[in-house]
């Protein structure tokens, strides 16, 4: 299939697919780079893939979102030899709560939330999905739930750091033509 210049509509379609491609297979890439490095903690991760989530929501919509998150997570975890381990479990959890509520968000109150507000959004709940799925896949007890505080604040700090680096990803984007809200 051929997209002629007499044809823009045909071409935005096709730039939307190949840059929703490249946003998953940076997300894969960034996912896989940051299991790899080293953490504070052995659950704690910036989440920094989640920044291409944010730039697909925001530049294409909810469903863009959805495909950049799956797909990271899907790919990532193959690649990385986890799939269907319960670092997968826990991923697919949080960010399927954390795409949901983003988009959500981004739907019902995208006036007065921007990409800062929405990453922080996302970033609760990816928390509160991943700790859900650990009580019931993998540490039945109470007391898992004592350490909700600590992630919160892990994920407030990490969600203002993604929401302001998708900020500044969105504002470089923007300079450019495909990526214009006034086309």
């Amino acid at each position: 299939m051929t997209c002629s210049a007499a044809d823009p509509q045909e071409l935005a379609r096709v730039r939307r697919k190949i840059f929703l491609a490249l946003f998953a297979a940076l997300a894969v890439a960034v996912h896989a780079l940051e299991v790899l490095m080293p953490t504070p903690l052995p659950w704690f991760r910036l989440g920094l893939a989640n920044v291409l989530t944010l730039v697909a929501l925001f530049l294409y919509g909810g469903r863009a979102a959805w495909t950049v998150s799956l797909t990271r997570v899907g790919l990532g975890s193959l690649v990385m030899g986890r799939l269907f381990g319960p670092g997968f479990w826990l991923a697919l959890a949080g960010a399927v709560c954390a795409t949901g509520v983003m988009i959500l968000a981004w739907r019902w109150w995208r006036r007065w939330f921007g990409p800062i507000g929405i990453s922080l959004l996302g970033a609760v709940g990816h928390v509160c999905g991943q700790l859900l799925i650990a009580w019931l896949l993998l540490v039945r007890h109470a007391g898992i739930w004592q350490i909700f505080p600590l992630f919160l604040l892990m994920a407030v700090l990490t969600g203002l750091l993604t929401g302001w680096i998708a900020v500044v990803l969105l504002e470089r984007l923007r300079q450019y033509a495909p990526f214009r809200e006034d086309e």
